[in-house]
């Protein structure tokens, strides 16, 4: 009897059937962008959720928001763990960001009061792949430019990174800017954690110069000079720390619309003062461990931030490079792609039905840190499914 093995993999990642797409039927960039971003990632047409007010502000106010959220939270199917928006404008809700009024709800403990702290995420660093089922939060990212050429190449970007493995580099970049600069005080043992997970490369200045190989670029600067002199991979994930990088459209320092516009897959900045907290911007060594372990870029980049509240997430969410990839390469013969922020170990189980009950196999393999390529057989037991655990 001929045999048939089914791999079945741990989720890492939200997927499309996980994301609900949100669109401003008066906005036409908006329903152009939520047409192509449905089709390009297959979203179900039942997590689409349509809304209607005047577009072209750059905030929203609280009785407003309140309307539009109750309609979407009426709207979303309960298995939604994220959400995708596909508008520009409006950014900011209240005190807010729209991607985390929406995830956190209109909070003004998320928002600063004279410059103190603000309520934190319990989504941060958090191991969770359904974070509406375990956290009560649904991250929300923005698919955002300038015009709808510039949004249709980010989402191709996005869809392009999937499963790719880039073998690209982290630049991580001390500025001379006091104020903005506080990241750099990680960076080093963002270095020592990451070593052998990725290549990192430290730098000191306000301009890395010429690079053809960015997978993750972090610094602090109002304005980020010689952005065209760099290439981006598929899925790269790039911000600056300063005070209104979230402003999209009308900020008086750098938009991180410019990092998409340069290449970047996914970005990150603040709509209000965050008064240099190091929290309210992603930590760099939090998104590229979750990003290397095969989280989407919504999830890596949403668990990197530990007070969110003012910040906005930009850029495709279910970007997903590092996500990991089963082939057959003969019968009952397979590889198994997969990167890792940590070693560990390869586990299987076996069953004769994809609902159990599994037995565990006696063998396991060692997952390195970073890029890994193992090779498995799987038992001749006729109709077989193969659990991989790690």
């Amino acid at each position: 009897m001929a045999s048939s093995t089914h791999i079945l993999l741990p989720p890492t990642a939200l997927g499309p059937k996980d994301l609900a797409l949100i669109i401003n039927d008066d906005d036409p960039q908006s329903r152009e962008v939520g047409e192509y971003y449905q089709k390009a990632r297959r979203i179900p047409a039942a997590n689409v959720i349509h809304v209607k007010f005047p577009p072209g502000r750059s905030a929203l106010g609280k009785e407003e928001f309140a309307r539009i959220k109750a309609e979407i939270d009426a709207a979303t199917p309960d298995h939604v763990q994220a959400y995708a928006v596909s508008w520009t404008k409006p950014y900011r809700a209240g005190c807010m960001s729209i991607t985390s009024a929406l995830a956190l709800g209109l909070d003004e403990s998320y928002c600063s009061a004279k410059c103190g702290p603000t309520k934190a995420s319990p989504y941060f660093n958090s191991d969770s792949t359904a974070p509406a089922t375990d956290h009560r939060l649904r991250p929300a990212m923005m698919l955002a430019g300038t015009g709808f050429e510039q949004v249709k190449a980010l989402i191709d970007r996005g869809v392009a990174a999937d499963q790719r493995f880039p073998a690209g580099r982290a630049y991580l970049l001390s500025t001379p800017d006091r104020a903005r600069n506080v990241r750099a005080l990680m960076f080093g043992q963002t270095a020592k954690q990451l070593g052998g997970v990725f290549d990192i490369e430290l730098q000191k200045g306000s301009s890395l110069g010429e690079r053809r190989d960015v997978m993750f670029y972090f610094t602090g600067l109002a304005q980020v000079p010689d952005l065209n002199a760099l290439a981006f991979l598929p899925g790269a994930l790039a911000d600056h720390l300063t005070s209104f990088g979230g402003q999209l459209t009308d900020s008086s320092q750098m938009s991180i619309l410019r990092w998409l516009e340069a290449g970047a897959t996914a970005s990150y900045g603040t709509v209000l003062e965050p008064c240099s907290h190091p929290q309210k911007f992603p930590l760099p060594a939090v998104a590229m461990y979750h990003y290397a372990n095969g989280a989407s870029a919504i999830e890596a980049y949403w668990k990197s931030v530990q007070w969110p509240g003012e910040g906005v997430f930009v850029g495709e969410p279910l970007a997903q490079p590092f996500a990991p990839s089963v082939t057959e390469v003969q019968p009952d013969q397979f590889e198994l792609r997969i990167y890792s922020g940590r070693d560990r170990w390869l586990r299987m189980e076996q069953s004769n039905s994809p609902m159990g009950p599994f037995k565990a196999l006696p063998k396991r393999q060692p997952i390195r840190r970073g890029a890994n390529l193992l090779r498995f057989s799987a038992p001749g037991l006729g109709d077989n499914y193969l659990r991989l655990l790690w």
